[in-house]
């Protein structure tokens, strides 16, 4: 099964050995979603998920993770690219990588959260949820600083 993806120069790879987790917790503790996180949470996590990491060189300028059964159920979590690569296409191909990646091509139902990148979302078949008040969700606390 292929794991790393490579255009242009750049790579996508799940590979998780070659995550930088501390450049990853630098951009999600500065993040709207995970400000303040505990770079030991971002550990855990990354160890729970199928994550995909995108560089450049040795650089790491991006990042996503996928909490999965890899069947049913799959919820897209901490989305980015770097500021600066931004507008190159990159968060169009990392989309297609994942969606399309072997392991997770035939989940039935994705689920994601974004407060801005509904436009990009939806080129990949995202949309606002038929019936929003059948969702639910326990909040422990609202942010990481805040535990």
């Amino acid at each position: 099964m292929k794991n790393q993806f490579e255009k242009k120069g750049f790579e996508i790879g799940t590979d998780k050995r070659k995550l930088k987790v501390y450049d990853i917790h630098n951009f999600l503790t500065n993040s709207y979603w995970a400000k303040g996180i505990p770079v030991s949470a971002v550990k855990k996590q990354i160890k729970n998920s199928f994550c995909f990491g995108v560089y450049l060189g040795k650089k790491q300028i991006g990042y996503a993770r996928i909490i999965t059964d890899y069947v049913g159920f799959a919820y897209l979590c901490d989305v980015y690219i770097e500021e600066e690569f931004r507008g190159k296409g990159l968060s169009k191909w990392l989309m297609e990588e994942m969606i399309n990646h072997p392991k997770l091509k035939n989940i039935k139902t994705w689920m994601l959260s974004t407060n801005d990148a509904h436009g990009l979302y939806a080129q990949y078949g995202f949309k606002p949820l038929d019936e929003p008040q059948k969702q639910m969700r326990r909040v422990k606390f609202k942010n990481w600083t805040d535990k």
